[in-house]
């Protein structure tokens, strides 16, 4: 099994895969998709339908955030089924909060419920698509399998990218209107989703391609996994609220900006990513987690500097430094993306291949409890102190993460 890092050629690649695979990328495409259309733009929907402060930003996280927490017991409540099973729900969970704001406006605390519903799925597929995906490739070459399926989710979040600039830009879409036709998209892609996932439990149940977990796990073995995903649990804060909040609150900067520096991003990931799966393989978990703490280290000391300077003055919004707010968005998604980092080290440590659903589960709901935190004292810091204070603490908390690259044991030749 081999992608090409060109859509087109990652899609001519998959005619070759079991049936299984092809309807597992199949989901992950179209996911990704939905995705672009719905969640990457969120925060333009809350600015330009609500006109929310930054203070008001930072409290929405608390229903945006709160299905992550959960997560691990909503797992637990529905371990005698199986991770497609689940999987199906959660888009149906995605589908019915995502339609009810693209049909209409709500109150806003309405709207907080819908969102919460919405995120609900989102958060609910996360762990379960890398299991999924995990029990279908088994473990030979497992980094390298992960980032192709990261690199197909990632070029697809490139073209819904382009769909949304090109939306926003040109007049199709707006967030001021009755009906948010970007979000009725997203709805359909997620109803999509459902179906493509509802076969793919026929064919692996048919097939018996079924994976015995257990409900819920803690073990001090993971002590150092359990760290690093509470460590992205604040960076994530920072990267996926106050990271775009610098470009639309000190710079004025609409959807199809933040869409095209998506498409940007998302078209470096497409040759990163596997790039990155490969280096896993090549170089090993240990050297990658330094090169994952070093890369959060200098993104938010970059970020802070030139927030502080927005926001004091020092650099104009005008001109190259807007570039060079850009250039620091874009190398901040990037980041984002050495996630699979931590997957493949929870795999390859695992007691127990049953541990890994209800692993990756617990420590999303670990990460989110302290999302939500951060999301509120993040607003409380912002408006009292400054954006750059933001990201300076993000910078420090993350030496953490260096610590624990150097802590790390691994089995002989991880």
């Amino acid at each position: 099994m081999k992608f090409s890092t060109t859509p087109a050629r990652a899609l001519e690649r998959v005619r070759g895969l079991p049936p299984e695979l092809k309807l597992y990328l199949a989901a992950l495409a179209i996911s990704a998709l939905g995705l672009g259309f719905s969640n990457d733009i969120i925060s333009n929907y809350f600015k330009d339908a609500y006109n929310v402060t930054p203070f008001q930003r930072g409290l929405i996280e608390f229903p945006r955030e709160l299905p992550g927490v959960i997560t691990t017991i909503v797992v637990a409540i529905l371990a005698g089924f199986s991770d497609i099973w689940i999987s199906i729900i959660a888009q149906a969970l995605a589908l019915a909060g995502i339609t009810v704001l693209g049909f209409a406006t709500p109150t806003f605390r309405l709207m907080l419920l819908f969102i919460f519903v919405n995120s609900l799925g989102q958060h609910l597929f996360m762990p379960l698509q890398d299991s999924i995906g995990m029990n279908l490739v088994g473990r030979a070459n497992l980094g390298k399998r992960m980032g192709q399926f990261k690199g197909v989710t990632t070029a697809f979040q490139m073209l819904a990218a382009i769909a949304v600039f090109l939306g926003f830009r040109f007049g199709f879409f707006s967030f001021k209107t009755p009906v948010k036709w970007v979000f009725v998209i997203a709805a359909g892609l997620f109803a999509l989703v459902l179906v493509i996932l509802a076969v793919l439990e026929a064919r692996t149940r048919k097939n018996e391609i079924t994976h015995e977990r257990v409900r819920f796990v803690v073990r001090k073995e993971y002590r150092l996994y359990y760290a690093l995903v509470i460590m992205f649990g604040v960076q994530k804060q920072i990267m996926l609220v106050y990271g775009p909040w610098v470009l639309i609150e000190l710079l004025g900067k609409k959807a199809d900006t933040l869409a095209i520096l998506g498409i940007i991003g998302s078209a470096c990931g497409v040759f990163f990513i596997p790039a990155l799966g490969r280096w896993l393989d090549r170089f090993g978990i240990k050297a990658m987690l330094y090169a994952d703490a070093l890369s959060f280290i200098g993104v938010y000391l970059l970020y802070g500097l030139v927030s502080g300077g927005y926001a004091s003055g020092a650099l104009p919004t005008v001109g190259w430094t807007v570039f060079l707010a850009y250039g620091v968005f874009v190398v901040d998604r990037m980041s984002t993306q050495m996630g699979i980092i931590r997957t493949v080290y929870l795999r390859t440590i695992a007691v127990d291949p049953r541990d890994v659903t209800p692993t990756l589960s617990l420590g999303m709901s670990m990460d989110h409890t302290v999302s939500i935190a951060c999301a509120f004292a993040g607003g409380i810091v912002w408006s009292r102190w400054g954006p750059q204070y933001i990201f300076y603490l993000a910078a420090a908390l993350s030496l953490v993460n260096l610590y624990v690259a150097i802590r790390v044991r691994l089995p002989e030749g991880k």
